[in-house]
């Protein structure tokens, strides 16, 4: 359901852009734009609410209506793009009517076809099985008495007893086993012993107030003799249960601070938490999967939906430790994503297993694909697209790599068993197809191939149904058929070639919807002058090839928010064209280059930049300057070639914002601290790099004292 979301989500605001863009559009036309993101609008809002729905309780139809939106989706999208490419081109764009007027009949079709299926998830109840065996007959059931006292002896046996009477006991095991009636039995006779008592049951859709109102009863059957008759609302149900066991210790477990941190387990959610941690049967990986589910955005989850959790694990991993089991459990994380986190998680299936995924790219590739959008225009891309990235980290579906606080020096990796998931996923949506090697050709699909990734060994790719492939990535070099020629994949949009043996890119001019394209560590030469015809290009990294002078066409790609060169590559001049930039490295600036140290000034949306700067007293108030105007800086990094840097003057003025500071080259200097480096200029920067020739104790307790200082050297 997500990924029917994700593809209808960014065409939304792309048929408003279009419908704001084109006021002489032909009238009908229009009005089939308007109708179809009506009909758009209202299939997002269904598909929200089928997506609370787990996928196996789906209906097929359901199934069936959200891949055909997809798909259609995806048709759409293209057929826009194709006329704003046109538009952009300066020429006659091609009247889309009859195209829209197909997708419109489509769509018109589908809810009719299989709106049956869409059921509000919270309609239908069904009676909790375990209610039953409340009722049976203790006598029926032979040898109860024997487990029975060995479970109370689990729970009050031991010299602590007294001192730390409260202990949880699981009892675990498949559906049908007696554990409702066992604990029952054991409940019944030794709960005399305890001041208060209650047995609960909470069903798999419970209703948070009936839950607390029973616990309120079991407790003091006079005192909330009408409790149920009465309408209470739930905060000041929980209020009342805490005042009531006011006084009572809770268990705090360091299995459980992901949790609640360091205010200790409430009393309310003891035992449900040692149930779910049973049911992990102590994997570390289901712990922590689960822990960081309940953990999430640092708002404990209500009680009903813990219990929700636990029933929904079944017996976990306590009897079978089998793979079907922890990806059951796994499951559960990805159904708590929200929708908008879906298809950037099962993005990381591109990847190979143990591949170290570079955060800056990963998200730059998501923009790219996306899955990061928003209606507003003024919302920082990838700001957000770094929110999401931190939300998969917090939520532990993937795992952080430190290797340096520079943006392009985070990385993450994916757990096999995650990754597992993550391919199996995958490939029910046909969301991305997989060539490792293992079976040596294209997988049999009748679906067309969205986006493809090569992996690791040599294999015969068939390009028939990639007509329209969205995104392609190769990691080997041992790729054999027709992959290399793919001037005909029209609506590619992102094309990552990193650290393979090409070349030759003479037909990248071709690719009029390129938002990415990967070159990093490839052997390319030149590129080629049409790259100035890509005008969606949003990324482009040529780190590591033999490029030495860019085009001059490259200043055309006003759209252009993130460009990797090498230091020895020699930019053209019209850089300030690329008023979108918002990533730069690593820019030679020298010999006197008075215009381009003049024109970086211009790029006033750069957050992260890279200079590289031979010392020249003719171009430093030049580069203070344009330096000066970047406030949306937050990482600079400078490699000054040799000497002592004079170029930011004492009165130079930081950007707030700024995170990162480095002057990488130990060849270079400053003679002392300069006094805008000091708690109210940088207060938010977290790295610092510096070299300073005479260090006195004021400049020592000044870098102590930078408040957000994680790093210094």
């Amino acid at each position: 359901m997500e990924i029917a979301m994700g593809a209808i989500g960014p065409l939304l605001p792309k048929l408003s852009e279009l419908l704001m863009g084109e006021l002489t559009m032909e009238k009908q036309v229009r009005k089939g734009i308007e109708s179809l993101m009506t009909e758009l609008t209202l299939m997002h809002a269904a598909l929200s609410k089928v997506a609370e729905v787990l996928v196996d309780q789906l209906h097929k139809g359901v199934k069936i209506w959200a891949g055909n939106v997809k798909e259609l989706s995806y048709q759409m999208e293209e057929i826009v793009d194709v006329f704003m490419v046109r538009v952009e081109d300066g020429g006659k764009p091609a009247n889309p009517k009859n195209k829209v007027k197909k997708i419109l009949k489509k769509l018109a079709e589908l809810p009719q076809r299989y709106e049956q299926g869409m059921r509000d998830p919270s309609t239908s109840v069904i009676v909790d099985p375990r209610m039953m065996a409340l009722y049976t007959d203790v006598s029926e059931l032979v040898g109860i008495d024997e487990t029975r006292d060995e479970l109370i002896n689990m729970l009050i046996e031991g010299d602590d007893w007294l001192k730390h009477p409260l202990k949880t006991i699981s009892i675990v095991g498949f559906g049908g086993l007696g554990k409702t009636t066992l604990a029952k039995s054991a409940y019944e006779k030794i709960k005399g012993q305890f001041d208060y008592d209650a047995f609960i049951s909470v069903s798999q859709n419970p209703s948070k107030k009936k839950v607390f109102k029973n616990i309120l009863y079991e407790l003091d059957k006079n005192k909330y003799a009408h409790i149920h008759s009465e309408e209470w609302e739930e905060n000041h149900l929980i209020d009342e249960i805490i005042e009531f066991l006011n006084g009572n210790r809770c268990v705090k477990n360091s299995l459980l601070k992901r949790v609640f941190y360091e205010k200790g387990c409430p009393q309310e959610l003891v035992q449900v938490s040692k149930d779910i941690l049973k049911k992990c049967g102590g994997i570390p990986l289901a712990i922590i999967s689960i822990a960081s589910l309940l953990a999430n955005n640092h708002e404990m989850k209500r009680k009903d939906q813990w219990y929700a959790l636990l029933n929904s694990i079944g017996h976990g991993l306590t009897e079978d430790h089998g793979l079907e089991q922890m990806k059951q459990i796994l499951l559960f994380s990805y159904y708590d994503l929200p929708s908008y986190l879906k298809p950037c998680f099962l993005y990381l299936g591109i990847f190979p297993e143990d591949h170290k995924i570079m955060k800056g790219k990963l998200i730059w590739r998501w923009i790219s694909e996306g899955f990061v959008y928003s209606e507003k225009q003024e919302t920082d891309l990838y700001e957000l697209g770094n929110n999401y990235f931190n939300e998969l980290v917090n939520r532990s579906m993937i795992q952080p790599i430190g290797i340096d606080d520079r943006e392009d020096k985070q990385a993450c990796c994916v757990h096999d068993m995650v990754l597992d998931l993550i391919c199996s996923l995958s490939s029910e949506e046909n969301f991305v197809t997989i060539l490792d090697g293992t079976g040596g050709k294209m997988p049999n699909y009748e679906s067309k191939v969205r986006r493809l990734s090569i992996q690791n060994r040599k294999i015969d790719v068939d390009i028939s149904r990639m007509a329209h492939i969205r995104s392609l990535t190769v990691f080997t070099n041992n790729v054999v058929g027709k992959i290399l020629d793919i001037s005909s994949f029209q609506v590619l949009r992102v094309l990552d070639f990193e650290g393979c043996d090409i070349s030759d890119i003479g037909y990248v001019g071709d690719l009029l919807h390129l938002r990415y394209l990967g070159l990093k560590y490839t052997h390319v030469e030149d590129l080629p002058t049409e790259i100035g015809k890509l005008q969606f290009l949003l990324t482009l990294d040529l780190r590591g090839t033999k490029i030495k002078v860019l085009p001059s066409s490259v200043v055309h790609l006003r759209r252009l928010m993130c460009l990797y060169v090498d230091y020895h590559m020699k930019l053209p001049s019209g850089i300030s064209n690329l008023a979108s930039l918002e990533v730069l490295g690593t820019m030679m600036l020298f010999d006197k280059d008075l215009d381009a140290v003049k024109e970086l000034g211009h790029l006033t949306k750069l957050r992260v930049l890279q200079v590289y700067y031979h010392v020249d007293e003719s171009l430093d108030k030049a580069l203070m300057g344009s330096l000066s105007n970047l406030y949306k800086l937050d990482s600079l990094d400078i490699y000054v070639r040799a000497g002592e840097i004079n170029f930011l003057s004492e009165d130079w003025v930081p950007p707030l914002q700024l995170r990162r500071l480095a002057f990488s080259l130990p060849s270079s200097w400053f003679k002392i601290l300069p006094s805008w480096i000091n708690p109210s200029s940088l207060s938010l920067l977290a790295y610092l790099h510096i070299k300073v020739v005479k260090v006195s104790s004021e400049a020592i307790q000044l870098i102590g004292i930078l408040p957000a200082l994680l790093f210094s050297r």
